[in-house]
């Protein structure tokens, strides 16, 4: 099973928007042939990000999104690790690539270009994949031959 985090953008595309391109991303999350993980402090993010006013959610559907996020993804507070993880040029995304360092997760799936600029770095490390949802998704659904 693969083991993965969602950036705050990519959960706000599958829970808020509900972006039909990446159903197959929350049917693997719900039959279980995928796992989500996320940090307390990324988990926070989500919270504070429901509250941006230009977003289409009240009181009523932020608590049907909080509620989903947290019986999708499971909120894991591993020890850090002692690998030096590349820096984000955005300091405010460092924590999902120190989940996915610390929880030994496979992918991190984010839209992120300061994100995806390191996914070279994280691969020679040997830690971990970074990718858009399009290219995981391509890695649930194998294009046909």
């Amino acid at each position: 099973m693969t083991r993965l985090v969602l950036d705050t953008n990519v959960c706000l595309d599958l829970f808020v928007f509900k972006d039909p391109r990446w159903l197959p991303i929350i049917a693997a999350l719900e039959n279980q042939s995928i796992k989500a993980v996320t940090s307390e402090e990324c988990r926070n993010e989500w919270l504070a990000v429901l509250h941006y006013a230009h977003l289409p959610i009240t009181e009523e559907t932020r608590a049907e999104f909080i509620k989903r996020f947290d019986h999708t993804i499971t909120i894991e507070n591993p020890i850090a690790l002692p690998i030096i993880l590349p820096r984000c040029t955005d300091k405010d995304d460092q924590k999902f690539l120190e989940i996915a360092r610390d929880a030994k997760l496979e992918v991190l799936v984010t839209k992120d270009k300061a994100l995806l600029k390191l996914a070279r770095k994280t691969r020679s490390l040997g830690l971990f994949n970074i990718m858009t949802p399009t290219a995981f998704l391509q890695t649930l659904i194998p294009a046909e031959m």
